[in-house]
């Protein structure tokens, strides 16, 4: 069975920057609170997520898993999707997973986790560097800068922080990893 990811289009590639045109999509998310390392934090956020997926939500049902997890700085179980995102989130980390499309706020069943909550992300133009390797602060990191330049050099100009997105199982060997480093941009550079 083929795990749903976030519907987009591939409208620009310039290097290794892809820029893609996302359709609007729902998360749910968890915010890590702390100065906690990259690994610790996806992990705390992700255990948090998938009881919501597997059950701990109000209609005590299982959702199917997506992909990425979606990391930024309802007793339902919900299919799995992905990626994971994470994003920075004031003194914490933001960690979200999307829930399949067949959802909406109204029909989402709700968390029991209070720490947990759902969130409509818009439609939005988002510039990607895709890689591989382990989910370390350090590959995070050195893709980011790699993002960061290149956006700079094509005075693309972005919108709030940075993200990593993480397609795959932590069982799957690192360098099969689908990771990717996405930020929100206002345009396509000027071509």
């Amino acid at each position: 069975m083929a795990i749903e990811t976030p519907g987009y289009t591939v409208v620009y590639e310039e290097g290794e920057v892809e820029y893609r045109q996302y359709e609007a999509y729902l998360v749910a998310e968890t915010v890590v609170v702390g100065d906690v390392a990259y690994k610790a934090s996806g992990n705390e956020g992700f255990r948090r997520l998938f009881r919501y997926i597997t059950g701990a939500n109000t209609a005590n049902q299982s959702i199917a898993m997506t992909s990425p997890v979606s990391r930024e700085l309802t007793s339902e179980k919900i299919a799995m999707t992905a990626p994971v995102a994470r994003r920075p989130a004031g003194a914490g980390e933001a960690v979200a997973f999307m829930l399949p499309a067949q959802y909406s706020l109204a029909t989402a069943p709700q968390p029991s986790d209070e720490r947990v909550k759902l969130r409509e992300v818009p439609a939005r133009l988002m510039a990607v560097v895709r890689y591989s390797g382990r989910w370390t602060d350090a590959n995070y990191l050195e893709h980011k800068n790699m993002l960061l330049t290149a956006l700079a050099d094509t005075n693309t100009e972005t919108l709030g922080e940075s993200q990593s997105a993480l397609y795959d199982a932590p069982y799957v060997p690192w360098f099969l990893r689908r990771n990717e480093v996405m930020i929100e941009v206002r345009d396509l550079p000027v071509q």
